[in-house]
């Protein structure tokens, strides 16, 4: 009897390939070997193992047990719990969770607080203060900038230029400072170095002349991956780089936007962009400046705020946490605020967003000057974000009365939309007057043509004339020519026929005297 199934054993034999019956081969093919005795055995039915199960080659399955004990082994190992050693460690929370920060006070050479100042680390979009600074130090932030190719293929944020569009350079600073715009901080860098190259070497150039020892660019937006990564720098030199730029009072002024909205000049097409500082709304006091985010610096935040006569900035690198709350905390810090817990009901809760004044010796005067400074804060704050007249009803408003929840929510909205009305208003008669001013100057442009058109015709109808008159004088000329030459002609056949004549009167009267001689010779008289 041999066996269909390709059993492994030590010695290699041929199989049968004729198909079998009742799983046995009856046939007679030559150069066939028989199998092993242990093998036959166990598959014979009458030969089967003590448990009444068949039997099995030997070495098939001690592989399949041991996968099976390894999977047994891990699952029992998942279950059991690990050491209070082994588990996971909390998040820092706090100061702890920022690779580097400095809180100072604008023009004072200590700092408050500080972490981590020296060590280089990825700005991010923190880079786009040089680029900006570097604009308004040009002087040149009425150019109108042509929308390069380049600047629009970039990521992620971006203002949505199309290339070819002109765009005035005051504009591509706000968006590039307000909404940390990378196409604008492309077109600002390629407008005013003539390449990217140019402007990263006229980045680095002043980066050295501030003082930034450990500061080095590759790009104006701040990206620290793909083709344009690189950017370095640190906390201590973002500082330097900061303290320079708020002496700029055109810088301040379009740090502490929230929003900003300007047209294309070519087509009149609005653009509108919000900001990504959301410390502006949560601290009364913020003036700006920049924030920044890329996966590899993390979230970033320079800061400024101004409050009782005292001017701080803060530097944050890499924060893991809530970097707007942490810089409100740091602010209130920095301003003296958290000196002591509040007394609320005999009670000492300690919290650095609120000034250690008991309730009996709150006089009316201080209540007063605190509604002022509050007031003031929030006029501030309207004036970078809506027009004159919002600043008018602001101005107007009074502390002490205040409407009703539902009310104010209605007003609010109505407001909002006389405002978005407003600005489509003006947009819309901005566009008419640029539409007004094209066409006024076409109109120009078609008056000067037709006149330049009359003053060729009259230049070419008096050369006409004068090429008449010349070619009169030319015909006169020639017909006088022709006259002269003529009498000369006449005088010359007159000359010759008056010789001719005395030649053959001559000849006629010698010949007169001739007949005569012999007339007398031939006389009888004679």
């Amino acid at each position: 009897m041999f066996s269909l199934y390709p059993f492994y054993t030590n010695e290699l034999v041929p199989i049968c390939n004729v198909p079998a019956r009742k799983g046995w081969c009856d046939c007679q093919h030559k150069n066939v070997q028989p199998m092993s005795a242990h093998i036959l055995n166990s598959y014979d039915p009458r030969k089967r193992g003590a448990g009444g199960a068949m039997g099995r080659p030997h070495g098939r399955f001690p592989a399949k047990r041991k996968v099976l004990f390894v999977f047994l082994a891990f699952f029992v190992l998942t279950l059991i719990p690990l050491p209070v050693s082994a588990k996971r460690v909390p998040a820092p929370k706090g100061e702890e969770a920022v690779a580097a920060y400095i809180v100072k006070e604008t023009g004072s050479s200590e700092f408050l607080k500080s972490k981590e100042v020296d060590t280089p680390r990825s700005p991010a979009s923190l880079t786009k203060i040089m680029t900006c600074l570097l604009a308004i130090e040009s002087g040149r932030m009425n150019d109108v900038v042509t929308i390069p190719l380049e600047a629009t293929q970039v990521e992620p944020t971006k203002a949505g230029f199309q290339p070819g569009e002109q765009i005035r350079l005051r504009d591509l600073v706000k968006a590039a400072m307000v909404n940390s715009s990378n196409d604008a901080a492309f077109a600002i860098a390629i407008h005013l170095g003539g390449s990217l190259d140019a402007f990263v070497a006229t980045m680095n150039a002043r980066a050295r002349a501030l003082g930034m020892n450990h500061t080095f660019f590759t790009n104006p937006a701040g990206y620290d991956r793909g083709i344009y990564a690189g950017n370095r720098t640190t906390a201590r030199d973002l500082m330097i780089l900061t303290e320079r730029a708020v002496r700029y009072p055109e810088f301040n002024a379009i740090a502490k936007l929230d929003r900003v909205t300007f047209n294309e000049l070519s087509t009149g097409k609005i653009y509108s962009l919000h900001t990504h500082n959301k410390l502006l709304e949560r601290y009364p006091y913020s003036v700006g400046i920049k924030t920044g985010y890329t996966s590899m610096a993390g979230p970033c935040l320079i800061a400024r705020a101004l409050r009782d006569g005292k001017d701080m900035l803060i530097i944050m690198l890499g924060a893991r946490t809530d970097r707007w709350s942490l810089a409100s905390t740091m602010f209130d810090q920095g301003f003296g605020i958290d000196a002591g817990p509040v007394q609320v009901a005999e009670t000492a809760v300690k919290s650095p967003r609120k000034v250690a004044v008991a309730a009996p010796e709150d006089s009316h005067s201080n209540v007063i000057a605190r509604r002022a400074r509050a007031l003031e804060a929030l006029r501030l704050k309207v004036e970078s974000r809506r027009d004159q007249s919002a600043v008018t009803e602001i101005r107007g408003m009074s502390m002490d009365i205040r409407p009703s929840g539902a009310a104010s929510s209605v007003k609010a909205r109505l407001e909002k939309r006389k405002a978005c009305a407003a600005i489509k208003s003006r947009g819309k008669s901005s566009r008419a007057d640029r539409i007004a001013l094209k066409a006024s100057k076409k109109a120009s442009a078609r008056k000067q043509q037709l006149a330049k058109a009359k003053e060729r015709n009259l230049k070419n109808r008096v050369a006409l004339k004068s090429a008449k008159k010349s070619e009169s004088r030319k015909v006169a000329l020639k017909s006088a020519n022709k006259e002269r030459h003529a009498i000369k002609m006449a005088r010359k056949g007159a000359a010759r026929r008056s010789t001719a004549d005395a030649k053959s009167a001559k000849s006629r009267s010698g010949k007169e005297g001739l007949s005569l001689s012999e007339k007398a010779d031939r006389s009888p008289n004679g």
